[in-house]
């Protein structure tokens, strides 16, 4: 059940801040469940796409699937962007500059992701889009070849293909960022970030809205999304090209009553 309470707005000794106003506090379900199942595949379904592509070789049949798998997860958190829980919802937690400025001078008092976190899922989501887009066309000409390679110019393959290898230098860099600022929040700060994603529950300022849940039609529309996105980009829909029977020439008929036929040129 949902709970609102006051803590003191600092450690120090009441005596020493008798102005000080509290700080109402309530406790909702900030992260809904098909936030929280998304956030942890796409951590699992990251770090094989890396492992494996470190790895390369055979390793490589196993880093196109988690690259699927990730074509599905990210397909379904822009639906759910749009139409999921409050939270969830990209309109309640993009940041405007001035908010930006706000969680800089420590005067945000929001819910969910703060401005510069909320700035970090956008980064990571476009990364992570180009990633698949371009490893989808990609072609390293030695043990990977993308799914949809045949629908894009050879030159234009081996272009995106470098380009992919770049980008994850950008990945590592997001990820890195990402951990850091966790660190920060759960041992400087003391905020819990991580137990919230697997509960759900955290306490938020009381003037948060309460979160409004989506209902299933919203579900269904962002699974179906995902596991359209996954066969879109499988390729399993490129039909392959049929075998053409090689058209024999007609042979010369020999004129009637006449010798044998002329010796052939050489085939050379």
């Amino acid at each position: 059940m949902e709970q609102t309470h006051t803590l003191p707005s600092s450690d120090a000794p009441a005596d020493l801040r008798p102005s000080a106003a509290p700080v109402a506090r309530q406790r909702i379900r900030l992260w809904d469940l098909p936030l929280r199942v998304f956030h942890w595949s796409l951590l699992a379904a990251v770090s094989a796409a890396i492992a494996t592509g470190l790895a390369g070789g055979e390793w490589m049949a196993l880093h196109a699937q988690a690259g699927l798998v990730i074509v599905g997860l990210l397909s379904f958190r822009i639906v759910w962007g749009l139409w999921g829980s409050t939270y969830a919802r990209f309109r309640t937690f993009v940041p405007s500059p001035a908010t930006v400025l706000v969680y800089l001078q420590g005067r945000w008092q929001g819910a969910g992701h703060n401005p510069l976190g909320a700035l970090s899922v956008l980064a990571l989501i476009g990364v992570l889009t180009a990633q698949v887009a371009t490893g989808l066309v990609g072609n390293d000409e030695i043990a990977f070849t993308g799914p949809l390679a045949s629908q894009v110019d050879e030159a234009l393959s081996l272009k995106l293909t470098g380009l992919h290898h770049q980008l994850v230098n950008v990945l590592y860099l997001l990820l890195g960022l990402h951990i850091v600022a966790i660190a920060v929040h759960v041992l400087i700060k003391k905020d819990p970030l991580v137990k919230p994603m697997v509960t759900g529950w955290k306490e938020v300022p009381a003037t948060a809205p309460r979160p409004h849940r989506a209902g299933p039609v919203a579900f269904v529309v962002a699974l179906a999304v995902a596991l359209a996105a996954v066969y879109g980009a499988s390729g399993l829909w490129i039909a392959s090209a049929p075998e053409q029977n090689p058209v024999s020439e007609p042979t010369a008929e020999a004129p009637q009553g006449g010798s044998a036929s002329q010796p052939q040129a050489p085939a050379w």
